[in-house]
């Protein structure tokens, strides 16, 4: 059987049973569609975080584009980011008609670079959107004080970082509203797409629910401001419920898998990750690096080992966001690491005896280099 970045079979077959527990619990409800699963879901994640307010919608990136229609982004804004993400995080951005602005990340944890935030300040710009990547927070603090500074907002891309910290606090609590994706992979996934914005702000969190509901409120039928049809599913709020309940263990799991790795790859020349100053990493994915990257992918095939990169192609580089004008060599770090990062596999549910043949495959696949 081949070895995969993820796999959610032997997850689903510990937890089979209360899976299909939440699918009966929604199917026998009489109510398909926002009932009571969505309703405790949110309230049961929006006090995980310990805020006001979670609001369910159909994916993260509609979590990100209503967020950002909610805190009030509108066409013509800019929106300071980073290109090391996944496209989603722009296509947002670009969704609402606002445009991004992009600055480089750190080489050493692949993090936003805040420092050079300030400096892509100009009048158009209402909104940072630092994203927690790979499963730890960016420096908050310095971006805190830049945002009060020039009365800007800060919008956190979470779908990557459900429970990680940042000097204790969870990321999704260090803005003004944040983001989330329930995509099967995530660090709480669930059994298809789905996302949620997080906020304690009550009038964000109303322009969320109009939002998502084709922009009606208090009257349906009427929509008082256009909206969407994005609606966090039953079935998958049903799971999410159960599933919170034992996201400190899937945590737990994933760093044990850390671990392993950093004991048995430790020694080599591949990069492993680093944890940033202040960090609890929950490791959404293992991400490590390699001037030889291409060439280590290519001979684990030859053990069945099948890595995957996140990301090969930095969005600013895509035919999709030329039109933003970005030349090659702007964000050198961003783009010397596309070149070198990998993931190895990475899941709670991880079977040790797998992993340690990826260990094994990766040293003699470096040792032959």
């Amino acid at each position: 059987m081949a070895t995969l970045v993820w796999d959610y079979l032997r997850e689903y077959e510990k937890e089979r049973e209360d899976i299909l527990d939440a699918v009966e619990t929604v199917f026998s409800s009489g109510r398909l569609v926002l009932g009571e699963s969505v309703r405790a879901f949110e309230e049961e994640f929006a006090a995980y975080h310990g805020l006001a307010h979670c609001v369910g919608v159909d994916n993260g990136t509609n979590a990100i584009k209503l967020g950002l229609q909610a805190i009030g982004v509108k066409p013509g804004d800019e929106v300071i980011t980073v290109s090391n993400t996944a496209a989603p995080t722009v296509l947002a951005i670009d969704a609402v008609g606002a445009t991004p602005v992009f600055v480089d990340v750190r080489r050493e944890d692949y993090l936003m670079d805040v420092e050079q935030v300030e400096a892509a300040i100009t009048p158009r710009t209402t909104c940072i959107l630092p994203v927690h990547l790979y499963g730890q927070c960016v420096d908050m603090a310095p971006l805190e004080r830049i945002a009060a500074e020039h009365g800007l907002s800060i919008f956190e891309d979470c779908a990557q970082a459900h429970g990680a910290r940042h000097h204790g606090r969870l990321a999704g609590t260090m803005g003004k509203a944040a983001a989330f994706s329930f995509y099967p992979t995530k660090v709480l996934g669930a059994y298809g797409d789905g996302g949620a914005t997080v906020t304690s702000d009550d009038q964000v969190e109303q322009n969320l629910r109009r939002l998502r509901y084709y922009g009606m409120d208090k009257v349906y039928y009427v929509v008082e401001t256009p909206g969407h049809n994005s609606r966090l599913d039953e079935v998958h709020a049903e799971i999410l419920r159960r599933k919170l309940r034992r996201l400190d263990s899937y945590i737990a799991g994933r760093r044990a898998v850390a671990e392993r790795y950093a004991e048995g790859l430790g020694d080599t020349d591949l990069v492993l990750p680093a944890l940033a100053e202040g960090n609890d990493h929950v490791y959404y994915v293992y991400v490590v690096r390699h001037p030889r990257r291409d060439d280590i992918i290519e001979a684990l095939k030859a053990y069945d080992i099948h890595l995957n990169i996140s990301y090969p192609w930095p969005v600013h580089t895509m035919t999709g966001f030329a039109h933003l004008g970005y030349e090659k060599g702007r964000l050198p770090v961003t783009e010397e690491l596309a070149q070198e990062i990998f993931s190895l596999p990475m899941y709670p549910s991880l079977d040790p005896g797998v992993q340690d043949k990826v260990i094994s495959a990766v040293r003699e696949v470096l040792d032959s280099l």
